[in-house]
Order: C-alpha cells, then sequence, then structure tokens
C-alpha cells in the first residue's frame, strides 16, 4: 500500500479510536443523536410483570431488513422469553455503536466486521450471534456492463458511500480475491446515491447490498446485474452486546437472542407475512409499491440466513482479523477469538 494511503487510514482509524474511548467514558448521557427514535415491542402476549426490559439498536431508520425483530415483537417472542423489549433506531448524527457504549442499548445490529472494527478501537463489543451466515455485498453493474468478474474492474471506476462499514471492506476483500488493490481502480466516494451514480454513468460499478441496493435498482427498473465478491474473509451481520452486559446480565441476552431467531426463522419460512407484522413499524408498507419492494427485499435476505442462522464460525473470524490488520482497518491488535461467543445460542445451534 503507498505511504499516503496507509497513512490516511491510520489517521482515520486513530480517530475513531479516540471517539470510542470519549464514548465509554460518557456513561449516564442522555440519548444522543437528534431524531433518534424508539417503539415497544407491541407482542400479541403481554410480557410477564417481571420482565426484564432490553433496548435493541436498529441503526437508522426503521426498514424492513429489521423485520426479525418486528416479527419477533409483533408475536410475542419478546414476550415470551421474558422480556419488555425496545426497538430503538439511532439519529442520524449518531455514531453505529454510540448509543451501546453509552450503555442507551443493550444489543445492537451491525456487521461482524464492524463489530471487530470497534473492538480494537476500545468499545469490547462481542458478537453473540451471527444472523447473517453469508456476507450480503455485491459488486453491482449494468446489465449490459463488461464487467462479469472481480479483476473486470482493473482501470474503472466504482462507487462506495465512503472509506467506512461493509460496503468498503467488501471492496477491498473483492479486489485482493482478484489480486487487485485501491491502485488499480478508481474508487469514487459517492454517498448514498448507487443508484444515480450508477444509471447516470458517474461510474462503471457501485458497492452495495444484494438484499437492498440490487434490490431498489430493479424496482426502480433499471437493469442491472450483481457480481458476487466470492469467499471473502468476512462475518455479516449479527447481534452484538458489550462484555459487561454478556457477564452481568448472561439469561437476557440468551433470551433475546433466542426470540430474535424464532423471528428470522419466520421471516425465512413466510417473507409476506413478516412484511405485514413490519407494517407496524416501517411506514408506508401500505402503499402497495412499497409493500412489493418489501416482499422482494426479504425474499432476497432468507437466503443471507443460510441453513444455521445465528450459528458462528470461529475460523472466519480469525481469517477476518487478519484480513483486516493487513489493511489497516484495526485501531490495535485484537483477539478474534474474544469478539464472539455461542454460548448465548440456542442449544440447536452450539
Amino acid at each position: 500500500m503507498p505511504q499516503h494511503r496507509r497513512t490516511a487510514r491510520t489517521a482515520a482509524v486513530a480517530a475513531a479510536l479516540a471517539v470510542a474511548a470519549a464514548l465509554t467514558a460518557c456513561t449516564g448521557a442522555g440519548r444522543p443523536g437528534a431524531g433518534a427514535g424508539e417503539t415497544s415491542a407491541s407482542p400479541t402476549t403481554e410480557p410477564p410483570a417481571d420482565a426484564e426490559a432490553l433496548t435493541i439498536g436498529l441503526t437508522y431508520v426503521p426498514d424492513i431488513q429489521f423485520a426479525p425483530f418486528y416479527v419477533a415483537a409483533e408475536r410475542g417472542y419478546y414476550a415470551d422469553a421474558g422480556l419488555e423489549v425496545t426497538l430503538r433506531h439511532h439519529g442520524q448524527s449518531e455514531g453505529l455503536f454510540t448509543a451501546v457504549a453509552q450503555g442507551e442499548e443493550d444489543l445492537v445490529v451491525a456487521g461482524g466486521d464492524e463489530m471487530l472494527q470497534a473492538r480494537s478501537q476500545g468499545v469490547p463489543l462481542v458478537d453473540v450471534a451471527t444472523l447473517y451466515q453469508d456476507y450480503p455485498v455485491v459488486l453491482i453493474v449494468p446489465a449490459d456492463s463488461p464487467i462479469t468478474a472481480p479483476a473486470d474492474l482493473a482501470g474503472r471506476s466504482v462507487g462506495i458511500p465512503g472509506p467506512y462499514g461493509e460496503t468498503y471492506f467488501g471492496l477491498l476483500a473483492l479486489l485482493a480475491g482478484a489480486g487487485l488493490t485501491e491502485e488499480d481502480v478508481d474508487v469514487e466516494h459517492i454517498g448514498y446515491t448507487q443508484q444515480t451514480a450508477l444509471a447516470t454513468g458517474h461510474v462503471d460499478a457501485v458497492m452495495g447490498f444484494v438484499n437492498n441496493d440490487a434490490v431498489r435498482f430493479a424496482q426502480a427498473g433499471t437493469e442491472v446485474r450483481t457480481v458476487p465478491l466470492g469467499d471473502v474473509p468476512l462475518v455479516g451481520v449479527g447481534l452484538g452486546v458489550l462484555d459487561s452486559t454478556a457477564e452481568e446480565r448472561p439469561d437476557a441476552v440468551a433470551a433475546a437472542v433466542a426470540a430474535t431467531l424464532r423471528g428470522v426463522a419466520d421471516v425465512a419460512a413466510d417473507p409476506a407475512a413478516a412484511v405485514d407484522d413490519a407494517a407496524a413499524h416501517v411506514p408506508d408498507l401500505a402503499r402497495p409499491e412499497q409493500r412489493e419492494t418489501a416482499l422482494a427485499a426479504l425474499e432476497a435476505t432468507a437466503p443471507l440466513y443460510g441453513a444455521e442462522p445465528g450459528a458462528q464460525d470461529g475460523e472466519l473470524w480469525t481469517r477476518m482479523a487478519g484480513f483486516m490488520a493487513e489493511h489497516d482497518l484495526l485501531a490495535g491488535d485484537v483477539d478474534p477469538a474474544a469478539a464472539w461467543t455461542a454460548r448465548f445460542l440456542p442449544a440447536a445451534s452450539n
């Protein structure tokens, strides 16, 4: 890697480390971020009087991607597990792990790679269930593009929101697998404008989510193809908790994991019914076009859960730690074995 790239990336990780350290020191602060929203679960079964309260962070806006949580809430799975769950969406100006670091959330939904990076930055997160057994990021190109494999990106432009998160990590993995580096392609930071950037020819390809961006292209009538990343050393979306939460509230964590996995199973079995349940949490799902898009997104999501949602792959976590360290994505040494656990999974999943 050229020195200027390495220096810039190292500086970015160092800045994130400083922010993370500040967050972990700010216990007891008020709810961060304007626009943060939370909804109490509205189960068909009321939680018991002694139910344990838990807040689950679902990132920025209500979205069909969080259907397992909405389903678990609406069908009373959290209540059945003895929990009173609040589903909280972050404010737009709020960091992904701000609220969980401050104790405002008990569990948070994030990529395993994002959690490992946060752990290296001083936010001691542990992944207690990997919900997406397959990594959800793909390369998206116009249907008539000559790009058919990752190696075809050489000399071409690719758009990503920015040098962070799963789309960026996925791009680095795709390039590494093809024997390329960022110097071999023109990487454009386009924010969340993938559809416009690709449709107008501003870039030759974009990185996006197979169950979100690719679906929205199709719903908008833009003909595209997806190019899989291949065997990437990255862990998909999971549920994270602080080490202290895992140690101090193990029964509540296990109950939340089990109830959420019931929701995952229901979404995979009947996506249309899951859309109905999600309508209580996601605006505009009563509109036919929005419902159609939501259903297509869930149908694209179901394969990501794999045969054993929640399962952990220790070897993959080790590979990921090595890959992220090699690409200067970690702020310091981190033990991958400490970043995940299978102890909270239902017995059948261990």
